[in-house]
């Protein structure tokens, strides 16, 4: 028994979906379960119409609506022959999601509010469309397949955003409801993201969540392996659109995995590796574009012999925004108000330090949240300037790059290596973050310097040729 699961890139076209079915349809020997995500882009464009509903937006609500619309009718004309039974059916539970999406989107903007809970309810709809339109397409090509909304799985406590998984209601819904279909012969494709409170409230378990999703599943199913298809062959020393020589990280451990994700590794979410642990399932991060590719495999004890490398991480389509004090010296409840004003709006902040002597915060967040970001920490800076907590000072298009030296690689003071490689190449740091060990660090610097950077530290550090594979 195995569970794939596809994020949206392996989803975005109506020929990757394809690609997908076929990949299920080489594993119906082994009893899969399928987990997907939404179609790329559509999660960002239903958060993007949320926010607008809740400032009164409506030429935004319905170009995202429109831009919904045409994706995934798009998406079923060219899978489905307009004479499969189903092909009707499919376009109208397509239309009747983004009729029930447009009434969502209408309470906010009569509310004039986006809580945590309607940003729950908008953005699980993404998952719902993708699923019905994966099985609709297994079952037109002659494979038993069914949609399974996780809502009715994963139950969750009430923390919107980020919800945590009640682990024993999940095992025993998850059991109940997808093992029947698996010994069945159906292929139960499964809503990644999404869960649901007991009193049945949507619920999401935060950005990028259905691998931790799928992780739940396979646990839940003491499966005996977690495959997570990507766009790239596994987890990499670097960015392989930026470094062509970027080296495959072939078998690491559960807790060196957790490390790179927890750096912004892309191709996994940080919280995947806490549900297969315990039952010890093998991971693998998989190129659905590039499936005879090994890709890269995690496990509890990887092998003595493997070759292991230090890891660079990089993020681009980020916002620095400045917070400082107006007046009076910078405090740390002037910290802990803005990042917990973003917290409470679902927005990842993907790095911030602080700085007493500067008497402010740089927080880092994504292109798509900055706008969002501003107007809700000007919230903070309104009122006349005797009572204002904090002032906006800066925006900045940046970028992050992390360098990681994974444990165990004999490769220490590698945080070090990095600043004098930067210094080398006069790169401008913005900001920094950094553990107390040395074998890991975090440079926020301009955008257009990254793709530049990350290919000197590459190189500086060895990792061209090589130099760092003994371990």
């Amino acid at each position: 028994m195995i569970v794939h699961k596809f994020g949206g890139t392996s989803l975005g076209t109506a020929q990757r979906i394809s690609s997908v079915v076929r990949i299920i349809e080489t594993s119906l020997d082994q009893q899969p379960a399928v987990v997907v995500s939404a179609l790329s882009g559509t999660t960002d464009r239903l958060i993007a119409a949320a926010r607008a509903a809740a400032r009164g937006d409506d030429s935004v609500c319905q170009a995202a609506l429109s831009w919904l619309g045409e994706k995934h009718h798009s998406a079923a004309e060219a899978l489905l022959l307009a004479t499969f039974p189903e092909c009707r059916e499919l376009h109208g539970f397509i239309d009747e999601h983004l009729e029930r999406l447009g009434r969502f989107l209408h309470s906010i903007a009569v509310l004039g509010e986006l809580t945590a809970r309607g940003h729950d309810a908008v953005a699980c709809f993404g998952e719902k469309l993708s699923a019905a339109i994966v099985a609709t397409t297994l079952r037109s090509r002659g494979i038993s397949a069914q949609a399974v909304s996780s809502t009715d799985l994963i139950r969750t406590n009430d923390r919107f955003g980020s919800a945590i998984p009640q682990m024993e209601a999940t095992r025993k819904q998850v059991r109940d409801r997808v093992l029947p279909l698996m010994k069945g012969g159906v292929v139960p494709i499964i809503t990644g993201y999404i869960g649901s409170t007991a009193d049945g409230i949507p619920t999401t378990l935060g950005r990028s969540g259905s691998d931790f999703s799928a992780a739940i599943v396979a646990a839940c199913l003491d499966c005996d392996e977690l495959r997570i298809w990507t766009d790239v062959d596994g987890i990499l020393t670097a960015d392989p659109n930026v470094v062509s020589s970027a080296r495959v990280l072939r078998e690491l451990s559960y807790e060196e995995a957790t490390r790179l994700a927890r750096f912004g590794a892309e191709v996994l979410h940080p919280r995947t590796i806490g549900p297969i642990i315990e039952k010890g399932i093998p991971l693998c991060i998989l190129n659905s574009f590039n499936p005879a590719d090994p890709g890269t495999r995690i496990v509890q004890s990887p092998s003595p012999q493997r070759h292991l490398w230090p890891a660079i991480v990089s993020a681009t389509g980020l916002q620095l925004l400045r917070l400082r004090s107006h007046n009076g010296p910078w405090q740390l409840r002037m910290a802990t108000t803005a990042l917990a004003r973003l917290d409470d709006a679902s927005i990842p902040v993907r790095m911030f330090s602080q700085s007493f002597s500067e008497q402010g915060i740089n927080l880092v967040v994504g292109d798509q949240d900055a706008q969002h970001s501003v107007r809700l920490l000007s919230q903070g800076v309104g009122g006349s300037p005797s009572h204002r907590v904090y002032a906006l000072d800066t925006i900045e298009q940046v970028a992050t790059v992390s360098v990681i030296g994974l444990p165990g690689d004999r490769v220490y003071g590698i945080a070090v290596r990095a600043f004098a490689a930067l210094g080398k190449r006069e790169v401008r740091v913005v900001a920094v973050a950094q553990e107390a060990a040395e074998d890991s660090v975090t440079f926020c610097i301009p955008a257009e310097d990254v793709a530049d950077t990350v290919r000197f530290l590459h190189r500086e550090l060895g990792l061209e040729n090589g130099k760092e594979e003994e371990t």
